[in-house]
């Protein structure tokens, strides 16, 4: 199979591909670490992907996150 079909078959089918790729991954860290850790992880994941996200738009935003939380002045 060249690389060319190759590639044509992932963009093809990429959403059951990394849906199947998600499962073995959940499987295999469930297995290893335990159900609620594995969750533990996944949420961990997402909240950093979530903050991540917003600090590449806004540069500010962890700035004003800690303003939010955080008496004013503390981390300057």
């Amino acid at each position: 199979m060249s690389l060319e079909k190759l590639i044509n078959f992932y963009k093809t089918h990429f959403g059951e591909i990394n849906g199947a790729l998600f499962g073995l991954l959940f499987a295999i860290c469930t297995l290893v670490a335990g159900f609620f850790q594995t969750i533990f992880i996944a949420l961990c994941v997402l909240i950093g992907y979530y903050i991540g996200k917003k600090i590449s738009k806004d540069k500010d935003y962890l700035r004003n996150l800690l303003d939010r939380i955080l008496p004013p002045g503390t981390y300057r």
